[in-house]
C-alpha cells in the first residue's frame, strides 16, 4: 500500500510506495501538515497511475534519488534486471512451444498457433522477452480490442482478448523465470466477460427440425437433441460404447478435426441414459451403421465432418423452416432446460451433461428450473416420448422459449 507518512524524529513528510516489487521511501522537506499532505496525495496518486500504466520514470519524480539510478540499470543494463542473454519473443516461444504442445488438444494447439501468427509475434516478435514491459502489454491490449470480431461482431469479444493476453502471460511468466525479469502481466486483470445468453430451441422447434431433416440424419438429431452431448462426442460415439441392457451411452473419447481424443475433461467421462426417444433413433441407426465402428459415420465409416454437416444440412434446414440461425451446439442447451423444464433432479442433468457440479447448470440455466421433483430420468422420458408421439404435454414447450 502506498502512503504518505512522517518521520518520527523531525516529522518530516516521506512518500512510501512500491514500484518493481521493491518498497521505495522517498522524503521531502514538507513538513507535517494537513496541507503538505493534500499537496503530496495528489502526486502520489500520479504516480500510482503510472506504476498501472507502466509509463512511471523514477528520476522524472525523484532526481537525485539512488533509486532511479537503480532502476535505470535494472531497465537498460539487462532488460528490465534479468539475463542479458535473453532472447527475441519470437525466439523463445517456439522453445516453449516445443516444451508444451505434448499437453494440449488438438483445438488448443491449433486455437494457440493461430492467436501467436496473428496477434503476438507480430507486435511482439523483435523485443527481447526481457524488454516487454507493462505499458507494451497494455499497448497491445488496446490495440487488439479495436479488430474486427468473428461472425459480424464489431470488435474482438472480451472473452477472446483475455484468451490472448492468457497466452502471452503463459509465455512470459516461463520466459521471467528463465531470464530473472519482472513479468509485466503479472497484476494486469482480466476483462470483465459478459453473461452469454443461450437459445436452446422449443420443444415444438425440436419437433419440426426431427420431422424436416433429411431423413439419413433424423436419429443423428434426435440424440443430439436429447441427449446434451457435445458436437465431437456425438461423432466419437462408437458402437461399442451402447450398453443395450443397461441403456445407457457410454461417453469415452471425442473427435476434433478428424483424430479421436480423450474426452473435454476427466468429468466428461459419463454414462448417459438412454430415454426411449434416444434409445429408438439408435436402434433405428444400427440397422444403419452397425457394420462400422462409429455410431454416426461417412459412407467410408470414419467420423462425421462436423463443419460438413453444419454448412450442408443445419443451417439450410433452419433458413428453409424460418427459425434464427443458431449453431448445432444449442442442441445440447436444448436437451438441458428440457430435462429442467420435465422436473429432472439437477444434480442428474448435471451428471448426464458431464458437469461435476451443478453450480454451471443453475447460472446458464436456472431461468429454466420449474421444479426439482424427479432424479432418475424417468419424468424426462415420459415428457419427451408423449410430445414426440403427439400428446398433450407438448404444450409445454412454451415454457423453453
Amino acid at each position: 500500500m502506498s502512503s504518505i507518512r512522517a518521520r518520527k524524529d523531525n516529522q518530516l513528510l516521506f512518500f512510501d510506495f512500491r514500484y518493481k516489487g521493491v518498497r521505495c521511501r522517498e522524503q521531502t522537506m514538507l513538513s507535517n501538515s494537513a496541507q503538505n499532505r493534500k499537496k503530496m496525495k495528489a502526486v502520489l496518486e500520479k504516480i500510482n497511475a503510472e506504476i498501472t500504466l507502466g509509463t512511471f520514470n523514477y528520476r522524472t519524480y525523484f532526481p537525485n534519488s539512488k533509486r532511479a539510478a537503480e532502476f535505470e540499470a535494472m531497465e537498460h543494463g539487462a532488460g528490465q534486471s534479468g539475463d542479458p542473454n535473453a532472447p527475441l519473443f519470437r525466439d523463445f516461444v517456439e522453445t516453449w512451444w516445443l516444451e508444451n504442445e505434448i499437453a494440449w488438444r488438438i483445438n488448443t494447439r491449433a486455437g494457440n498457433r493461430c492467436m501467436l501468427n496473428r496477434h503476438l509475434l507480430p507486435f511482439f516478435g523483435d523485443k527481447k522477452v526481457s524488454d516487454i514491459d507493462k505499458a507494451d502489454v497494455l499497448r497491445f491490449r488496446a490495440e487488439i480490442a479495436k479488430l474486427p470480431g468473428l461472425n459480424g461482431n464489431a470488435t474482438l469479444s472480451p472473452k477472446t482478448i483475455n484468451l490472448i493476453i492468457g497466452l502471452l502471460t503463459m509465455i512470459l511468466t516461463e520466459a521471467a523465470d528463465r531470464y530473472q525479469f519482472t513479468n509485466p502481466t503479472q497484476n494486469i486483470k482480466r476483462l470483465k466477460n459478459p453473461r452469454k445468453e443461450i437459445h436452446p430451441f422449443s420443444l415444438d422447434e425440436v419437433r419440426a427440425i426431427i420431422a424436416t431433416i433429411r431423413s439419413d440424419y433424423r436419429d443423428y438429431a434426435t440424440v443430439r437433441f436429447f441427449t446434451g452431448m457435445r458436437t465431437g462426442e456425438v461423432h466419437g460415439l462408437k458402437w461399442s460404447r451402447v450398453d443395450w441392457d443397461k441403456k445407457q451411452i457410454l461417453v469415452r473419447e471425442t473427435v476434433q478435426h478428424g483424430r479421436v481424443e480423450y474426452t473435454k475433461t476427466d468429468g466428461s467421462q459419463r454414462e448417459i441414459e438412454m430415454s426411449g426417444v434416444v434409445e429408438q433413433a439408435l436402434r433405428a441407426q444400427l440397422s444403419v451403421t452397425g457394420h462400422h465402428e462409429y455410431v454416426f459415420c461417412t459412407r467410408e465409416g470414419t467420423p462425421m465432418d462436423a463443419n460438413n454437416f453444419t454448412q450442408r444440412v443445419w443451417y439450410p434446414l433452419l433458413r428453409h423452416l424460418g427459425m434464427k440461425k443458431r449453431r448445432p451446439y444449442c442442441c445440447r442447451h436444448t436437451a438441458a432446460t428440457l430435462w429442467l423444464a420435465s422436473g429432472e433432479n439437477p444434480e442428474w442433468i448435471a451428471r448426464q451433461l458431464g458437469h461435476t457440479t451443478t453450480e454451471m447448470l443453475f447460472r446458464v440455466y436456472s431461468r429454466y428450473v420449474p421444479n426439482l421433483t424427479r432424479n432418475d430420468g424417468s419424468a424426462f422420458d415420459n415428457f419427451v416420448t408423449n410430445a414426440m408421439n403427439g400428446g398433450t404435454q407438448a404444450q409445454g414447450a412454451a415454457s423453453c422459449k
